[in-house]
């Protein structure tokens, strides 16, 4: 009895499979369509184009090349003599055309870096050779420009009005294969602190990016620009989730400048910056969580002068966008244009206000730490507020400090090798040599030696 009851069971289960599946295709049949990312992508597909650079480089020369005998040896013809000569080499990347009518795009600058020629392919199939019209290494922007009849651009959204699980498409060129579409959505707002570039306050997004999506368009399910992408974290050298874009709004405006006048200025107001740790949180008797950028110094005659901040304000917001870390800080700030009024609201003594201050021009960084060298231009240092040392509490993107591999956060405890407890102590032991200078750091728990010359 028991077997007939799994018997029946199983014959009653597989009827209800066998009927389930026969009924599928009649209730298909009269569905509305699937929802489809088609139509969008119709629209914003032949906005993006693939890159191709090319540049001459010289040849290694192998010693061994300069023998006879070994020419013979290895069958290497006269004509294969080392002169050193040039080679070309071809990198791909991706862009996204923002003017249709001028023939306006945009990509990365580390796409076309020491590129002689830059070819730009469309969906259609068509090529052109473009022109480099500018740049802004600081934050990975370069703007090319060719001559097309019939393109199409992508619309740019406001990328301060995205949030942390909106949509995303990512649409480039990985590893050549050609245009290529991956879906996610915005992981995380106001990335910074990751050492890629100068001006960091990226979009992460899940959407897949790959080598070759440099320069690709980041867009919304409107098939908006919302970013460029330009970077993965790739510990297995290959995709992991975690991508990077360029917020549309930085771009645009590093874009505007570049066409206007071929450069890239960014103002400054005139403040020393540093995070705010828990025992500084602590020392200014914040809120516990409280976030923000400490102003350190400000340097005379500058617009935060003018404007009435001091040493000790703690910098909340721009223009009523949160800031919450000094990488974030300067790229609200280097976002704006030379003579533009901000709104800073800061905690001062307690009490929270508003601060109007104009942009202004770049203020050498001398005005705020003298005598360190020229190997150290573009770096501010504050002694350690946790104890001995020298900290990089400020550090100019493409600065002699900055590509000396030095890096905002750095604590310095040593300088040619001598004892770093203060800024007198490292001033004294760099004036032992104003050429060259051998810096012990700690950074994040490990400690180093950087020879700057």
């Amino acid at each position: 009895m028991r077997k007939f009851r799994y018997a029946l069971l199983g014959v009653f289960m597989a009827g209800q499979i066998s009927l389930a599946s026969a009924a599928l295709p009649a209730r298909l049949a009269g569905a509305e369509p699937l929802p489809s990312l088609a139509p969008m992508l119709e629209q914003v597909n032949p906005a993006v184009v693939n890159i191709a650079t090319f540049s001459k480089r010289q040849r290694a020369n192998n010693p061994l090349m300069n023998d006879p005998f070994f020419r013979r040896f290895f069958n290497a013809p006269d004509n294969a003599l080392p002169k050193g000569g040039l080679r070309q080499q071809r990198s791909a990347g991706s862009g996204v055309i923002v003017d249709a009518d001028e023939g306006v795009i945009v990509t990365n600058y580390h796409v076309i870096k020491g590129a002689d020629e830059v070819q730009v392919a469309l969906v259609d199939g068509r090529s052109f050779k473009a022109s480099i019209k500018g740049s802004d290494p600081a934050l990975d922007i370069a703007v090319l420009e060719i001559e097309a009849e019939d393109l199409s651009a992508v619309t740019m959204a406001d990328s301060a009005e995205l949030k942390v699980g909106d949509f995303a498409v990512a649409i480039g060129n990985p590893f050549g294969l050609g245009q290529t579409v991956t879906t996610g959505i915005v992981s995380a707002l106001g990335r910074t602190g990751l050492g890629i570039q100068g001006y960091e306050n990226y979009i992460q997004t899940d959407a897949s990016i790959n080598p070759g999506n440099s320069g690709g368009a980041l867009v919304n399910l409107r098939g908006e620009l919302i970013g460029i992408n330009t970077a993965i974290i790739a510990p297995a050298g290959g995709n992991v989730g975690i991508g990077f874009a360029i917020p549309v709004n930085m771009a645009r405006a590093s874009v505007e400048q570049i066409l206007e006048s071929g450069e890239v200025r960014r103002g400054q107001i005139g403040v020393g910056i540093q995070d705010i740790s828990a025992n500084l949180r602590e020392a200014f008797e914040l809120d516990n969580g409280q976030q923000g950028v400490l102003i350190t110094g400000v340097m005379p005659d500058s617009p935060a002068e003018s404007a009435g901040l001091k040493a000790g304000d703690i910098i909340v917001s721009v223009d009523g966008e949160q800031t919450t870390s000094t990488g974030q800080l300067r790229s609200q700030i280097g976002n704006l244009s030379i003579g533009d009024d901000t709104g800073l609201t800061i905690i001062r003594d307690g009490r929270t206000e508003l601060y109007k201050v104009e942009v202004g021009l770049p203020q050498q960084s001398a005005q705020l730490n003298k005598g360190f060298g020229k190997l150290l231009e573009g770096a501010r240092f504050i002694d350690n507020p946790d104890g001995e040392g020298v900290l990089v509490a400020e550090l100019s993107p493409a600065s002699p400090a900055a590509e000396s591999g030095l890096r905002q956060g750095d604590l310095i405890v040593g300088a040619n090798k001598l004892k770093v407890d203060d800024l007198d102590s490292f001033k004294s032991a760099l004036e032992k040599n104003s050429e060259r200078a051998l810096l012990h750091v700690n950074r994040g728990g490990y400690a180093l030696y950087l020879a700057l010359s």
